[in-house]
This record gives C-alpha cells, structure tokens and sequence, in this order.
C-alpha cells in the first residue's frame, strides 16, 4: 500500500510541475502561429512590392516612369498620327484622355498601354475626332 501512495504522490507532483508546462508550451504555440502569420503578410507585401517596383532593366517603375514609356509607344504608331491623348497614371493604372481620329486609333491606343511594362490596367477616356485647338 505504501507503493501506492508513493506513486500516487508522485504523479500528484509531476502533474503540479507539468500543468504549468503544457500551459506554458500552448502560450508559445499560440505565439509561433502569430509570429508566422504576420512574416508569411510581411513577405507577400514585399513580393508584391518588388514585383512591381522593378522593370525588366532594373529600373524603377515608378507612375512617371510608366506615363513617360506609355507616351514613347505612342509617337511610332501610325493609327495614333494627329491625335491628340494625354496620359496619367495612379498605382499603375493608367487614364487616357483626349482624341484620337478613328476607332481603330481608340483600340490602338488602349492596346499599346496595355502592353507596355508595368501597366495593370488601362481606363479609355479618348473620344474620336479632330485634335482639339487650344
């Protein structure tokens, strides 16, 4: 019998010494899983962030830098001759206003933006007919 309560003392010590143990390891569990979470958003942020920030050349691509290359494609596109377009861009978005001569002038305008490296997406505000006079 004495056994007995040798052992039975025995677990009462090692569940007294374990149960702040296991609360413990539970609170560093629960910190882990935080820690994660927040370096797997960090890292996204900084993928995205690096994606789009960098061009082929590794030049920034910054909103300027991306109106400057939209109206460089411009001025060899034979549909955008005589046509009068103005471009601004926010967050890679790019706005185009003004005129152009013909539909096919419009579409051109929209794919040429499209395309050029950094764009993600293009607003068509070009209306068809003559350059306005100032």
């Amino acid at each position: 019998m004495k056994t007995n309560w040798t052992i039975c003392g025995a677990l009462i010590v090692c569940l007294f010494v374990a149960s702040p143990l296991l609360a413990q390891e539970s609170k560093v569990k629960e910190g882990a899983v935080k820690t994660k979470d927040a370096v797997v958003k960090v890292s996204q942020a900084v993928a995205d962030k690096t994606k789009d920030g960098l061009s082929k050349t590794g030049e920034v691509m910054t909103d300027a830098w991306v109106t400057t290359r939209v109206h460089a494609r411009f001025v060899d596109e034979e549909l955008l001759k005589d046509s009068d377009i103005s471009v601004d861009t926010t967050k890679h978005v790019v706005t185009l206003k003004g005129t152009v001569m013909t539909r096919a002038g419009r579409t051109k305008a929209t794919s040429v933006a499209m395309g050029t490296e950094g764009v993600r997406r293009v607003t068509n505000r070009l209306t068809i007919g003559p350059k306005r006079k100032n």
